[in-house]
């Protein structure tokens, strides 16, 4: 059974978990990931889904909509999911 994904809700939503803002000494892939958790995942591109998949962060919520997104266009790059 698939379930039903709140596409207007972040990760840091959907989790219940949110995560401390950037410090000084954070990378840009640390700020740029924990900024990417506050947005909601159905205005994700398929670039800040694959930055948050390959950091292993979501993916219980990002896993079903990458794959949609690859049923869609296998070759997909870059482009906004609604």
């Amino acid at each position: 059974m698939t379930r039903s994904l709140n596409r207007h809700r972040s990760l840091e939503e959907l989790e219940r978990d949110r995560w401390s803002a950037p410090s000084a000494d954070d990378t840009r892939l640390v700020a740029t990931a924990l900024a990417l958790r506050r947005r909601p995942i159905g205005e994700l591109t398929v670039e800040d889904m694959r930055l948050l998949i390959r950091q292993d962060i979501g993916l219980s919520h990002l896993l079903p909509l990458a794959l949609e997104v690859l049923r869609e266009n296998p070759m997909a790059e870059g482009h906004v999911r609604r």
